[in-house]
């Protein structure tokens, strides 16, 4: 019994495995068809490898789900040399932008001091000044914002500075001041769901009566595009409950906590919502769809 158990279970890894050499090849098609060189793939790769040097020696790979990285370098190795765009410098507004994102991730989820280091004051790029001006934000909150107005002055078009710039005069204290970066920012990327949530919880945090239809407003096009926002669903239940909207804020927090899994806070929210709402509308159906709701009865969860 144990055996047959064993058998079925390298087969489905092998067949995984084989799924991921298949992505492989797909990854070099895909850098093929749009002109762009295989080398940063072979040097992932390469890097990999040496990260599972020793750990290597010891695992079976017929237990593995992925293959080693090794392996997936020597099978990629003659087929990416053979790529006429081996050779292809990257394209100067993809590194770019990679190299933003890059920075923005490392300075969130570093300490001020790591991103420092990383990225020393005698680094002039872009994206080191952009780490920087996070870490600064993250040490001294508001009082950063001499420093990312002087990011903005290297780059008057990037909306993501003036999201920096908004955020840390929202999470500093001072949400009203934060409104115009956030509208700054929307000005360049007005579709971007993140930046509609930034504005529509300043605006809220301004505690501003007037300002409230239109963070609803902000917050229902955010939620439209993104519906997995938590932050858009609880702040558009402070803007109802501001309001006077008393069951559609009920129906706001139900959903919102339907994003988070509280399923059985999700129904008593909804409950509450559906016995002022009126039978039958759009608001009462989606409340009743969440009262309704069963979650899967998954092998784990038992």
């Amino acid at each position: 019994m144990l055996g047959s158990g064993s058998v079925g279970q390298r087969s489905l890894l092998a067949y995984q495995r084989g799924e991921e050499a298949a992505a492989d090849r797909a990854a070099l098609k895909y850098l093929e068809a749009t002109g762009q060189s295989p080398r940063g793939m072979l040097k992932t790769f390469e890097r990999m490898a040496e990260q599972q040097f020793f750990t290597r020696q010891y695992a079976d790979p017929y237990a593995q789900s992925h293959p080693m990285a090794q392996e997936r370098f020597n099978g990629l190795l003659n087929e990416a040399q053979q790529s006429k765009y081996y050779d292809q410098p990257d394209d100067y507004v993809l590194q770019y932008r990679h190299d933003q994102v890059r920075a923005k991730l490392l300075a969130f989820t570093s300490h001020p001091s790591a991103t420092l280091r990383a990225f020393p004051r005698s680094d002039k790029s872009p994206a080191a000044e952009y780490a920087r001006a996070i870490a600064a934000m993250n040490s001294r909150g508001k009082s950063a914002v001499k420093e990312i107005d002087a990011l903005i002055r290297t780059q008057p078009n990037n909306p993501y500075y003036y999201e920096l710039k908004g955020q840390a005069l929202l999470e500093g204290g001072d949400p009203k001041a934060a409104i115009a970066p956030f509208r700054k920012a929307l000005s360049f990327k007005p579709n971007e769901p993140q930046f509609l949530v930034w504005l529509g919880y300043a605006l809220v945090g301004a505690n501003e009566p007037s300002y409230l239809p239109e963070a609803e407003r902000v917050l229902k096009e955010a939620i439209q595009r993104d519906p997995n926002s938590g932050v858009a669903y609880s702040q558009l239940a402070i803007a109802h409950g501001r309001q006077g909207e008393r069951p559609e804020a009920d129906l706001a927090t139900a959903k919102g906590l339907m994003v988070r899994g509280d399923f059985e806070a999700a129904r008593r929210y909804a409950a509450r919502a559906q016995q002022s709402l009126k039978r039958g509308t759009p608001a009462w159906l989606q409340a009743d769809d969440i009262v309704a709701y069963k979650p899967p009865d998954l092998p784990n969860s038992r």
